[in-house]
């Protein structure tokens, strides 16, 4: 069994890429591909930290913000003397429809 079986071998060139652990992950792209086209940041398959080109500088890891909760999302709209004025304003309605205005 030869090439003529399994298909011709493209050619293809190697990349090296180091993540913040120094895992090496050498990946194969097409010989013929376009300089530009080769990502410059891959996940390490190890530990899952970004991985680049440069052996002395690993690309740092983003930082993730946490998840938010609703009350979270109302305080970034919102200011507290906002807050107060509508919590006043949904109290007074309320007492209203209950008769104790």
């Amino acid at each position: 069994m030869g090439e003529q079986d399994r298909g011709f071998h493209a050619d293809r060139i190697q990349v090296e890429y180091w993540c913040g652990n120094g895992h090496e992950i050498k990946p194969y792209f097409l010989a013929t591909i376009e300089p530009e086209e080769i990502p410059e940041q891959l996940d390490c398959p190890n530990c899952g930290l970004p991985a680049g080109r440069d052996k002395e500088n690993p690309p740092a890891v983003a930082k993730l913000e946490p998840y938010k909760t609703h009350l979270a999302y109302v305080k970034e709209r919102r200011t507290e003397d906002e807050a107060a004025t509508l919590l006043d304003d949904a109290l007074q309605q309320l007492r209203a429809r209950r008769g104790q205005a």
